[in-house]
């Protein structure tokens, strides 16, 4: 098969769940410049649903062929298996693709992905241009997640009645370690202390100097995440990781299941179901599309623990059908009885 005389940069976004990817990769396509773009999504569990928002925006950027989801498992877990015949696929397009960007799980591992970009059926035609990990900025000014590890791992010392094993904060930290700039996603409901003392968090547990970039509404410009040529999987070594040393890692600590519903009356009633969904002990995330009485457009739900947002995003298809589903993610031993007697009304 040829090969392009350089290798094309491909950008890895990762982040927590409910951090903001979608929305960031979202805005970059809206703004593509002269580059031609492939995505590869992967979505946690049996239903995809990031794939479908970004493949169904509208944006003419990023047509249907474009995006390449992979619903199978997380990608860190499955490279070989599912991660490079998509690699494959998307080399093989002609004109060729002038940039690659990967939307991980939130619950996926970066490290294991980038050093795929090693292997020597990669290495000469794909080089990794930067691993971007979106950090919640609310979340973390709230103690949701990641709040001070250091004062966390020494409660966990003296007290036998913490949970020693908490997988979030280890993919969280392992998100940040592998890092080559960081977005500090949804400043705009931080305040100026709140800003600066999340930053400061954020840096003391980095295990090098990286850049934190403060991120409105999911509104920056490629030209911030896109072009940084850094090459990771030349500097994997420098990217310590909870799970160096260690077999793949399990995600037998999260469940995830689909609840489907009957029409609604408006966005506020599905929010507020939600909210109080997201707002039970061991849930992390809601997400899904939503039928609205008298509404031509399909509604988007997006919501982490008791905070939700909603947008419609097109019309219905013609062909589609009209439905309304919601994915839940949340640890195991969630209450699924609780959380679907609340999402069902």
């Amino acid at each position: 098969m040829p090969q392009s005389a350089a290798p094309i940069p491909c950008t890895i976004v990762t982040g927590f769940l409910g951090s903001g990817k979608t929305t960031i990769i979202r805005n970059i396509l809206q703004n593509p410049g002269d580059r031609r773009f492939a995505i590869v999504v992967n979505e946690f569990g049996d239903t995809g649903l990031d794939g479908d928002i970004i493949r169904g925006c509208g944006i003419s950027s990023c047509a249907e062929d474009d995006v390449i989801e992979l619903a199978n498992g997380c990608i860190c877990c499955s490279v070989a298996d599912d991660f490079e015949p998509a690699l494959e696929k998307i080399l093989a397009r002609r004109p060729p693709v002038d940039h690659i960007l990967i939307e991980t799980s939130g619950l996926a591992l970066p490290k294991p992905l980038v050093k795929a970009f090693q292997w020597p059926s990669i290495r000469a035609r794909v080089s990794v241009d930067g691993v971007i990990a979106v950090a919640d900025g609310k979340a973390l000014a709230d103690g949701r997640v990641a709040d001070d590890m250091e004062a966390l791992a020494r409660q966990r010392a003296t007290d036998d009645m913490i949970d020693h094993d908490d997988p979030v904060e280890e993919v969280f930290e392992d998100q940040l370690a592998c890092a080559d700039l960081i977005i500090l996603s949804k400043t705009d409901l931080l305040s100026g202390a709140e800003q600066e003392a999340v930053t400061a968090q954020i840096s003391r547990h980095l295990p090098r100097a990286v850049k934190i970039v403060p991120v409105a509404n999911g509104r920056l410009h490629g030209s911030l995440v896109l072009g940084l040529d850094a090459k990771t999987e030349d500097d994997i070594d420098n990217r310590p990781s909870h799970h160096d040393g260690l077999g793949a890692h399990e995600h037998d600590d999260f469940e995830t299941f689909a609840v489907d519903l009957a029409e609604l009356a408006a966005p506020d009633q599905i929010a507020a179901r939600v909210a109080a969904a997201g707002a039970l002990p061991k849930v992390l995330r809601i997400k899904g599309f939503a039928v609205i009485a008298g509404k031509p457009m399909r509604l988007v739900v997006q919501g982490v623990g008791s905070r939700v947002s909603t947008h419609y995003d097109r019309a219905w298809g013609a062909a589609e059908k009209r439905m309304t589903r919601l994915v839940v993610i949340g640890l195991s031993g969630i209450r699924r009885a609780d959380v679907e007697r609340i999402l069902t009304g």
